[in-house]
C-alpha cells in the first residue's frame, strides 16, 4: 500500500514551490516521482501536431516524492503517514499529525 496516491492532496516541502499544495495527477513509483496539479510548471516548445497548435506550452513536470507530503484533511498542512487496520480487517491511511483518516 502506498503513502500517496493518485488523487491526494499534498504540500510541497522543498524546491521552488515550497509551501504550494496541488493534487496529485499521476504517479511514477518506479522512478520514485508524481505529477503534481500546478507545481513544478515547466515551458516547452510544441510542434504543431493535426490536434495540437505550434507554441510555447507550459506544463507540470514530475517532481520528487522526498520534497512532497500528504496535505492533513483536518488543516491542510504536511503531515506523516501512518497505516491503521478498522474493525472490519480493512487497512486505511491516518494522517499522523491529526488521526483523521485519509480519503481514497
Amino acid at each position: 500500500m502506498q503513502k500517496i496516491r493518485k488523487g491526494d492532496n499534498v504540500v510541497v516541502l522543498a524546491g521552488k514551490d515550497k509551501g504550494r499544495s496541488g493534487e496529485v495527477i499521476q504517479m511514477m513509483p518506479k522512478e520514485g516521482r508524481a505529477l503534481v496539479r500546478g507545481v513544478n510548471m515547466i515551458k516547452r516548445h510544441q510542434r504543431q501536431s493535426a490536434s495540437q497548435e505550434a507554441g510555447i506550452i507550459t506544463k507540470e513536470a514530475p517532481i520528487q516524492l522526498s520534497n512532497i507530503a500528504v496535505a492533513d484533511p483536518k488543516d491542510g498542512k504536511a503531515t506523516r503517514v501512518g497505516f491503521k487496520t478498522l474493525d472490519d480487517g480493512t487497512k486505511v491511511r491516518v494522517a499522523k499529525r491529526s488521526g483523521e483518516q485519509i480519503n481514497g
